[in-house]
């Protein structure tokens, strides 16, 4: 017996669904072209024009959506259905009023949008309240209490702000003299500067992983499930993802360890949608380190690899539709930097990069360039993640970014 039947109407008539996107970047831009294929009307709102999403969208708006009113007023005009966003530097406190009123449904939840819209939310809740294995950290407001907390911590350490992505505003502190520069950097390079930033000891780790969690409802009771995508390793350079590769080789152990931690921080983050949660691994032992209620950067190795991407488990799970987190190949990604400050900006040797027939190209179409912004990601499959790696790399490589 089916427990409830999902309906979805018509976009730009009185019938249609409606998905309001808070952020508009490359990641949103293939949620939109999912959720549009399944026939949702797409509002896509960022705080410049012309973000990749919004070119793909049915309307865009532009607007400061950390502006509580201005966020509430959007809101009220586009009466949207689902409230999708994509970024933290949003006015969460109106997104709990919105769902507290049953105006729209936040993605995955207004709780989890809060909790983890910064790092000292996220982590309080995975170390204190439920007793997840993390790094030993510290949370610092001013100069003082940072240079404290890095003694106290000690050294080399990790510093981030409380709010940012990509590597923005991170730094690896390898002695005292370094600590001041740090906390320098730590508060001009976050999204938004909230002044605390967390500091985090070194783990001796032997590689990291996302493990991309998804919370679907059961088609016959309705009861939400979770599914796991096969893990996918990944490396960073300077905090920001540069490359990342699936399945990445991991003990038995270390996977269900994995899964009971995903499991345990996705279930108290609540609702539906694909969770990013990354980890630590040395041999059978796991440290969670961040989640993200949305799809992850590294998960872009998904549009290669797996029957549904991330991007469409995430608008099947929000819509309320079943999921497939079934791999069917094995791949990998690879960076794509604009390598320059400039606008309107050329892709030259796309023909090169697409020669192997087992490689593919997504450019994400961003007005602006800056030398290591992403403008596009290169996938590859092949029979093994080495070989993956490689010829994605090698696609990488062969588009050049050229100033007009």
């Amino acid at each position: 017996m089916i427990y409830m039947s999902v309906t979805i109407g018509t976009p730009l008539q009185s019938s249609a669904f409606k998905v309001l996107l808070l952020g508009s970047g490359e990641l949103g831009k293939e949620v939109v072209i999912s959720l549009q294929r399944l026939g949702v009307e797409v509002h896509a709102a960022d705080r410049y024009d012309h973000a990749p999403a919004m070119q793909v969208a049915h309307f865009s708006h532009t607007l400061n959506m950390a502006d509580p009113e201005v966020l509430k007023a959007l809101i009220t005009q586009v009466k949207p259905n689902l409230i999708v966003p994509e970024i933290e530097a949003i006015a969460t406190q109106v997104l709990v009023e919105i769902e507290e009123q049953n105006i729209a449904t936040v993605i995955p939840s207004a709780k989890a949008v809060n909790l983890t819209m910064n790092r000292e939310g996220i982590r309080r809740l995975a170390a204190e309240e439920l007793g997840l294995p993390t790094s030993a950290y510290r949370f610092a407001n001013t100069l003082d209490a940072f240079r404290a907390a890095c003694d106290d911590i000690g050294y080399p350490n990790f510093v981030k702000p409380v709010m940012s992505s990509s590597g923005k505003g991170q730094s690896r502190v390898k002695s005292f003299d370094e600590v001041d520069a740090a906390w320098e950097y730590a508060q001009t390079g976050g999204r938004v500067n909230q002044g605390t930033v967390i500091v985090e000891s070194q783990i001796d780790f032997d590689f990291e992983i996302t493990l991309l969690t998804v919370r679907s409802k059961n088609a016959e009771t309705g009861e939400i499930k979770t599914s796991y995508c096969d893990p996918i390793g990944h490396r960073q350079d300077a905090g920001d993802y540069v490359e990342s590769w699936q399945p990445q080789a991991m003990t038995p152990v270390a996977l269900e360890e994995a899964k009971r931690i995903a499991n345990k921080v996705t279930i108290a983050l609540g609702g539906c949608g694909i969770f990013g949660v990354e980890l630590f691994v040395k041999g059978d032992k796991v440290w969670f380190s961040e989640v993200s209620p949305r799809p992850h950067d590294t998960g872009l190795v998904t549009l290669a690899s797996q029957f549904q991407s991330e991007f469409e488990l995430h608008a099947r799970a929000i819509l309320g539709l079943p999921v497939n987190t079934a791999r069917h190949s094995t791949a990998a990604s690879a960076v794509i930097y604009a390598g320059v400050d400039d606008k309107n900006l050329s892709f030259n040797g796309l023909n090169l990069a697409l020669a192997n027939p087992n490689t593919d190209l997504r450019l994400f179409g961003k007005p602006e360039g800056f030398k290591r912004r992403r403008m596009g990601v290169a996938t590859a499959r092949a029979e093994t993640t080495d070989q993956a790696r490689e010829l994605a790399q090698h696609t990488a490589q062969q588009v050049s970014v050229q100033q007009n």
